[in-house]
């Protein structure tokens, strides 16, 4: 499984220039690419919604080597409900840290030298209060789980992750598909996985040739598949090609092609520039304004 790569996190991003603020200048991650797109994505990338949206990619460098986030923006929805199924991203950055307290942006100390930030919207992040590393900063993804072991068992045995940790006690284990790459955390809530509706998606690459493998794998052990294989135009980019499974407690799994996904995620040296010009020209939030309303909460 070496060729396989953790990709990105999604989030649900309701409060576009709060939330470019936090990544940007909290988390001094750069923008690597920024998208419109007129309708909903065929695989539900921007959730359940067939309007317009965009999508940015923010990280500590190249989608290559480095495990970023993808945030979606759906116009018109303003706030999405947070469940218990995203529990956090660890990174490590010493400036991030300093950078929030700088802004005044609140920040709590969870642990010796462990400080929790928390984006717009409520998603978490920690923040390791050490000198940024060269490689990827960004240490893990932790997502909530009812069973561990069954959680476990699908990671490992279906998708092919090798276990670095697990903790019985603490209900806690670590898996990855290499030691140089972010990790996937899963940590047990001690019930129902609620997923709100803000949830989230992971996202992971594969050589092409293995995605029809990974269907009829999961249609053999009778798991879930919430989007068989379909191909996705992005426009003037490259088509890649997605499946998206469901783990046990419903966590959305994405795998794509890796080659075109390489093509399709080189850094645009425009992005900051794209997603300025995106939001100077969404007039949404005066609109609603105007008119004394609200943004729909999803």
């Amino acid at each position: 499984m070496a060729a396989r790569r953790a990709l990105h996190f999604v989030f649900k991003v309701g409060d576009r220039g709060r939330t470019a603020r936090f990544y940007r200048e909290l988390l001094g991650m750069s923008v690597l690419r920024h998208e419109e797109f007129e309708e909903g994505c065929k695989a539900s990338c921007n959730g359940p919604y067939d309007g317009k949206w965009s999508k940015t990619m923010v990280g500590y460098g190249p989608e290559d080597d480095h495990f970023v986030a993808e945030l979606t923006y759906n116009y018109g929805i303003g706030e999405y409900r947070l469940g218990n199924d995203f529990l956090g991203i660890t990174l490590v950055s010493s400036q991030a840290v300093n950078n929030a307290k700088k802004m005044g942006w609140p920040l709590k100390e969870v642990t010796t030298g462990i400080f929790e930030a928390e984006a717009p919207g409520g998603y978490k992040f920690y923040l390791e209060d050490k000198e940024q590393l060269k490689q990827d900063p960004v240490l893990k993804v932790t997502l909530g789980v009812s069973d561990l072991q069954k959680s476990v068992n699908y990671w490992s045995d279906l998708l092919g992750m090798k276990i670095y940790e697990k903790d019985e006690e603490k209900q806690r284990a670590l898996l990855g598909y290499a030691d140089n790459q972010c990790k996937l955390e899963l940590k047990s809530v001690g019930g129902v996985v609620d997923h709100g509706t803000a949830f989230g998606r992971i996202a992971f690459s594969c050589a092409k040739e293995e995605l029809p493998n990974i269907e009829a794998l999961m249609k053999k052990e009778n798991q879930k598949i919430l989007t068989p294989l379909v191909s996705l135009d992005t426009p003037g980019k490259a088509t890649v090609q997605v499946i998206i499974l469901a783990d046990p407690d419903g966590h959305e799994i994405c795998f794509v092609g890796d080659e075109a996904f390489r093509d399709l995620s080189k850094v645009d040296p425009n992005g900051d520039k794209l997603l300025d010009d995106a939001m100077a020209a969404d007039n949404s939030d005066k609109w609603f304004a105007a008119q004394k309303m609200k943004k729909a909460s999803a």
